[in-house]
């Protein structure tokens, strides 16, 4: 009966959407109506409200919604949703004041002598309105009214005219920043843990292992990441749009003709030009350059723009005046003027000692003091000029409230979704069919692409993507990132601005295109541009480093990036160790045979026996190389044959466990109908054979499973248990043998700092004789804490902490001051073998460490360098299919 009640549902919500009731309405008012008659209908039939839910009751799933409701608002970790406002308040801001307009003028000039020139000024403009704006309405509408008039009136063909002002607008959908990218990334978070707790239980289900290692886990991913991530498949699409109008104009010169320019090509027009572009590249550069460099954070860099864009406004608000500049000029110096104090001041108050600490504090206050001045200067002028800033203001209300609304209304359809079981029938639906998560994923983008002939690009982010999401990230076939899907869902969504018969981009063209454009042109000229949406839809699928490098690498390189032996680089750090391996093999042998030869007879006999040890066991790297590569190929071979069998054992136990499942369902259903006050033997007995059919199709699937799975799967788990162990090996080796290299290096670096500290050891023999017991004590600890900070000065420090309690305990001043003796010796000793290194030993290690610290030293460093990074992060943008493991 659940079906039925889903069906309701979704009968319910078609409705109010195609009836032209408000969306933010009818999303909470389907699901509210849906629960009540399922609740209504158990209770008249049935006697039980919660009769006709798959599992629970009105009240949890009621409750479930106001609880996703209240996540919007209070849950601190979803707060991917601040930026939204930020960067809507930016887009208006731009529009308002017209620097659009001015960036299209001055482009429609510079390109329009090349076949197809205005058309690819419109799709320029759009690219970079796209990036500093992202609001598809105000980009169409300006580009209608200023480009589509001119386009027109140069003979443009005007279906080409009409799609290629449609099609540019669209672009701040997928080039970030934009409000598409940050609602997938907030839906996709939460996704993303959903899938990586479905994953986990496949894991423990299917291998017994209770943790499943952490390079399977699913990768999440933050606005931040998605914003990366489409950054390239967004100039992919600039340049589908931009050859198609090139190459129509060179066919057919009569679609595209040149438009010759009036004026001259001089200095006073360049200036122009660059006064249109270098405003909108710099915002562009500041906001997504500060998310990218891992300066600031998404909601940071949408701060960042909101105060760019107002700024810029004011100058361009009082275009003429000679004051025009002066905030932003103001801002500039500001800005200048505080990234120097931050590079040579300590601008914490807390670390002020000097007079020089305190000038730079006072010069940095004065600098802040400058920026906002110019940011109240351009609130001023916005507010005062034909009242833009309150216009501003009440558009970006308007946009933020529908956006939030709508995301409130979907969390309460998604929990109507699932209390009537409809999670379950897609997981079904998607998981049994044919072709693995390939076909999942193209029929979910199917779905998507259709859904977008009738939904906005919200309904579908917020209703379609929490459903089919978890399924598709979970599955480890692919092990797609959630990035990855993201920018895919993105770039189809996309094309529902597009589609008819209700594409927004079209109807808002419409609205300002003249009478002699018919709504046919409009339609005939946005087909083209849905083709090649997805066309570069298909390229960023079948090359996902397009979309997954740039977050990789930014995670790579970032101040917090995780150090080389992070297990989840692991495997693509060996793959590139190894080929350094290879061309540095004589070379690290080399290297290894000269600094054995170094004389170490002076150093302490248990530093110089982990020393050789050392040495020799890095000798044995290229054995445990070459043991991990004969492993390796003998699992790659085996599983070419092993792979088909496997998949096809998982599908049939796949069905065996659903089977299972059902059979669950039925026998509660028995105990409740055995437990009841009249029970219904009929009713029992009919769910008994049922139960024993149930269990005799779970025996046919199984007698399906070949003879030699078991003996198949025991040596694949053998030849996988072998090349993991062959890497264990390499990995603990090369760590120890490294270990000893990096502590006799920064031993013998401590020498200076050892004996620095001889005179304040000394010092303490009057200080244990004559001064008071605690004095006495807090300045041995005092000296306890300099040796802590030097390498291995622990014995040392060891006499010094045995002479401090003799003095707390006994308040024997003879045993602390003997217990001094030793430590002075200890520290001489040390000073002596370390110093005599520093001279004739330090810089042969040094030069060693140069030759092997990015192989066998690599693990050990505390970060990976930028060509490193950037070869990793090449590698990590990859799908590996894991589904082996399962």
């Amino acid at each position: 009966m659940e079906v039925y009640f889903l069906l309701l549902l979704v009968v319910i919500m078609i409705a109010a959407l195609t009836s032209g009731f408000p969306v933010a309405f009818a999303l909470p008012g389907s699901a509210i109506l849906s629960i009540a008659i399922a609740a209504l209908c158990g209770y008249l039939f049935v006697g039980d409200p919660d009769a006709f839910f798959s599992h629970g009751g009105p009240n949890q799933w009621l409750s479930a919604g106001v609880t996703n409701f209240r996540s919007m608002y209070w849950v601190v970790e979803r707060d991917t949703l601040i930026a939204i406002p930020l960067f809507v308040f930016m887009g208006i801001m731009l529009q308002r004041s017209k620097i659009a307009e001015d960036l299209l003028v001055a482009m429609a000039q510079l390109f329009g002598p090349v076949p197809g020139g205005l058309g690819i000024s419109v799709i320029f403009v759009g690219a970079l309105l796209a990036a500093t704006t992202g609001i598809v309405g105000a980009t169409v509408i300006a580009m209608g009214l200023i480009s589509l008039p001119a386009m027109l009136r140069n003979n443009y063909s005007k279906s080409l005219a009409c799609g290629t002002i449609c099609a540019s607008g669209t672009l701040g959908q997928i080039i970030p920043p934009s409000i598409v990218l940050i609602i997938l990334a907030d839906q996709l978070s939460s996704a993303a843990d959903q899938a990586n707790t479905a994953r986990k239980s496949e894991y423990r289900e299917i291998t017994g292992d209770f943790s499943m290692p952490s390079d399977f886990d699913v990768v999440s991913a933050s606005a931040g990441d998605m914003f990366m991530g489409a950054f390239v498949p967004g100039l992919i699409l600039v340049g589908l749009y931009m050859a198609y109008i090139f190459i129509a104009a060179v066919i057919k010169p009569e679609v595209a003709p040149p438009v010759p320019y009036d004026g001259k090509y001089n200095r006073q027009f360049f200036i122009k030009v660059l006064m249109a572009l270098a405003p909108p590249l710099l915002l562009i550069f500041t906001v997504l350059g500060s998310i990218i460099l891992g300066i600031a954070t998404v909601n940071q860099a949408g701060a960042i723009g909101a105060v760019g864009a107002l700024i810029m406004g004011s100058y361009r608000l009082t275009k003429g005046s000679k004051t025009s500049y002066y905030p932003a000029i103001l801002a500039i110096v500001s800005l200048v003027a505080i990234t120097f104090l931050l590079n040579y001041y300590d601008l914490n108050i807390k670390n002020i000692k000097t007079e020089e600490d305190q000038f730079g504090v006072y010069l940095a206050i004065i600098a802040v003091s400058g920026l906002l001045t110019s940011v109240v200067w351009a609130i001023w002028r916005a507010h005062k000029i034909d009242n833009i800033l309150h216009d501003v203001m009440i558009d970006t209300a308007k946009t933020t409230s529908m956006v939030f609304i709508i995301l409130l209304g979907a969390a309460m359809l998604t929990s109507a979704f699932r209390a009537f079981g409809g999670e379950e029938l897609v997981k079904q639906f998607l998981t049994t069919l044919p072709g693995g998560f390939w076909m999942q994923f193209i029929v979910v983008m199917l779905v998507i692409f259709l859904l977008g002939f009738f939904l906005d690009f919200i309904e579908i982010a917020v209703v379609v993507v929490p459903i089919v999401a978890p399924i598709l990230l979970a599955n480890p076939e692919a092990n797609v990132t959630a990035v990855w899907l993201g920018v895919m869902v993105g770039l189809n969504i996309q094309t529902s601005f597009l589609t008819p018969p209700f594409g927004f981009a079209l109807f808002y063209l419409r609205g300002v295109a003249p009478a002699i454009v018919k709504t046919m042109h409009i339609y005939k000229g946005a087909v083209a541009f849905i083709g090649l949406q997805l066309l570069g839809l298909f390229i960023a699928g079948a090359f996902p480093t397009l979309i997954n490098y740039l977050p990789n690498r930014t995670y790579l390189t970032s101040d917090t990036a995780p150090p080389p032996n992070n297990p989840r680089i692991q495997l693509c750090m060996e793959d590139m160790v190894f080929t350094s391996y290879e061309k540095q093999k004589n070379e690290i042998e080399t290297a290894l045979k000269q600094v054995k030869k170094l004389d170490t007879a002076y150093f302490p006999d248990n530093y110089r026996h982990k020393l050789n040890e050392g040495f020799n066991d890095m000798g044995k790297v290229f054995e445990l190389i070459s043991q991990i590569e004969i492993a390796q190929k003998a699992y790659q071979h085996f599983v070419v044959e092993y792979e088909p069998l496997h998949r096809e054992v998982r599908t049939v136990q796949r069905h065996i466990r659903k089977i299972g499942k059902k059979i669950d369902v039925l026998n509660d259903e028995i105990k409740q109908i055995e437990f009841s006050e009249h029970p219904d033997e009929n009713a029992m007995a009919m769910l008994e054979t049922r139960v024993e059919e149930l269990k005799s199709d779970q025996q046919k699937l199984a007698e399906n499973i070949p003879q030699q799975w078991k003996g198949a799967r025991e040596q694949y788990l053998d030849l996988a248990k072998k090349e993991k162990i062959a890497r264990s090996k390499y990995r603990r080796l090369v760590d120890d043998s490294y270990q000893v290299v990096a502590d006799t290096r920064d031993m013998v670096n401590a020498s200076d700092a050892l004996t620095q500290l001889q005179p304040d050891l000394e010092a303490l023999f009057a200080v244990i004789r004559d001064a008071e017991i605690k004095t006495a004590m807090e300045q041995i600890k005092g000296v306890e804490s300099s040796l802590s900070a030097i390498k291995n000065a622990h014995p040392v420090k060891s006499k010094l902490s045995k002479a401090r309690r003799a003095l707390k305990k006994t308040q024997d001043r003879d045993k602390a001051s003997g217990l001094l003796v030793k430590a002075v010796e200890i520290l001489e000793t040390e000073v002596s073998w370390r110093s005599q290194a520093s001279r004739l030993y330090l810089p042969g290690l040094q030069q060693f460490d140069e030759v092997v610290k990015n192989t066998i030293g690599l693990r050990m460093q505390e970060r990976l360098s930028i060509d490193q990074a950037e070869e990793i992060a090449s590698c990590l943008a990859k799908h590996k299919d894991i589904s082996l493991a399962f």
